[in-house]
């Protein structure tokens, strides 16, 4: 409960809240440090075992949980903000029960909670600065990463099928990284362009 604490000050305080230049450039190093994942040929194992990875279960489903039911505590009246306390319940028990009867691919939907709430963190920070065109750079693939975790979420076999395919030939997995890391080096130059 300390911690649910902690996290609604924070939401409170408005710490969450970043400037546009910000939020470019904490998703430039996302892309950058997940590109530089992709790129170091001894992560492979590490990637290809996330999707049924009991570890990263624990760790990915933690930090969605705690940060849902932070959320959950910031309710106004015009969101149930009433009832509260019942959906609060209500997330903690499923969060729970997920461990026991969805046990498979766990970690891959409680990344995909976190990445959903990141991008929420993320886009805020964009909305409404129409006169920066240049924030379509970030804007462009958070959205395609929030129907892709919507995707995921459903169909989480599907992240273990494309590691599958993305390592079964070694240039593959180095190009992809390469990719990214070019892409997130070029949000963080623009996040210094606004």
């Amino acid at each position: 409960m300390e911690i649910l604490y902690w996290l609604a000050w924070i939401q409170r305080t408005r710490l969450m809240d970043l400037s546009l230049s910000q939020a470019t450039l904490l998703a430039g190093l996302g892309f950058l440090l997940l590109g530089v994942a992709f790129f170091l040929p001894p992560s492979a194992s590490i990637l290809k075992a996330f999707p049924r990875s009991r570890r990263a279960a624990y760790v990915t489903m933690t930090i969605a949980g705690i940060w849902t039911l932070s959320k959950v505590l910031q309710l106004g009246e015009a969101d149930y903000g009433n009832y509260k306390q019942y959906i609060f319940i209500g997330f903690s028990l499923l969060a729970l029960l997920a461990f026991k009867y969805a046990p498979d691919f766990l970690s891959v939907r409680g990344a995909c909670i976190v990445y959903l709430l990141l991008a929420n963190v993320l886009l805020t920070a964009a909305f409404g600065h129409y006169e920066e065109p240049l924030r379509l750079f970030m804007v462009g693939p958070l959205y395609l990463g929030i129907a892709l975790s919507l995707y995921l979420a459903h169909s989480p076999f599907r992240l273990r099928d494309f590691f599958s395919w993305l390592f079964a030939v070694s240039p593959r997995a180095r190009i992809f990284g390469l990719i990214l890391m070019l892409y997130g080096g070029m949000l963080g130059g623009i996040a210094f362009a606004y």
